[in-house]
């Protein structure tokens, strides 16, 4: 099952066209929710009892309005809704725990506001076994490529997976890419680099890496992007020209901690399209 966060913002609305895609194109089923917060008004200077009722019935309309959308964009997938009570970072970690994939806006108005670029996004991250999907609220042609960022670790398997498996499903070629830099005692003047060398063993990683994806998904177009260069600079570059760019959660490479470090909060405030987070460890 794919699980939509909406609040009814822009972002919320894409993140509707994007979960009613995925789920038509996975022939999955699609559960829209909304998470009605009643805690910032439990304390309030001057109580007014109607308060709950009218973030009730607020949420039902955004859950109204996602139905409409959803049905408008995939008429075939069966979708149902939920109005969870509680923070919208709670009710996200309690919804994963059936999903194959959450959805969520990169913006909003209130419940799934910010997505994962603040407190509900730490805590989604940390929290969430199935990949989570940030989607931006301005529309974007189709480009036919998704991205996927890959370093050394046996920690981005479970990217390189979702992302083999987005490419299938899209009919979309698959940028895979690898950013390398050199470690910082390597400009030491007497600590000589071969730089044909470095660049010759980066390719073979990749490659080695991709071997039996690409015998398990013979139809994929692959492009190998290997380059020196930083990580979120070189996974920015690549969205631009995709669809979707898929990074793992944890690594012990440049790739490394992709969610909770610098690296991830790069990529998702810095890539132009969808960003994908899969995580690689327990929950």
């Amino acid at each position: 099952m794919i699980i939509v966060g909406v609040d009814g913002s822009v972002a919320s609305r894409a993140a509707v066209e994007w979960a009613a895609n995925d789920a038509f194109r996975a022939h999955q089923p699609l559960r829209i929710v909304h998470a009605v917060d009643h805690s910032p008004y439990q304390i309030a200077r001057f109580p007014n009892d109607d308060w709950p009722d009218a973030l009730v019935r607020t949420g039902h309309r955004f859950l109204a309005e996602a139905v409409a959308l959803a049905h408008e964009r995939q008429p075939e997938v069966e979708v149902t809704t939920e109005l969870a009570e509680g923070p919208a970072a709670v009710v996200l970690r309690e919804q994963s725990k059936e999903a194959t994939e959450i959805v969520v806006g990169s913006r909003g108005l209130g419940g799934f506001a910010g997505a994962l670029l603040g407190s509900v996004s730490t805590h989604v991250a940390g929290h969430t076994q199935c990949p989570v999907v940030v989607v931006r609220g301005e529309r974007r042609e189709t480009l036919g490529e998704v991205t996927v960022g890959v370093d050394d670790s046996p920690e981005c398997e479970p990217a390189l997976a979702y992302a083999f498996e987005q490419a299938r499903l899209r009919g979309s070629t698959l940028r895979v890419v690898h950013a390398w830099q050199l470690p910082v005692h390597a400009f030491a003047p007497d600590i000589p680099y071969d730089m044909d060398e470095v660049r010759t063993a980066q390719h073979q990683l990749v490659t080695d890496r991709l071997a039996a994806y690409r015998r398990e998904y013979p139809q994929v177009t692959v492009v190998e992007d290997v380059r020196s260069a930083h990580p979120v600079n070189a996974l920015a570059d690549a969205s631009d020209r995709s669809d979707l760019v898929v990074v793992g959660s944890h690594g012990r490479g440049v790739m490394g901690s992709v969610l909770l470090g610098s690296v991830s909060r790069g990529i998702l405030h810095h890539a132009r399209c969808a960003v994908a987070v899969v995580r690689s460890g327990p929950a």
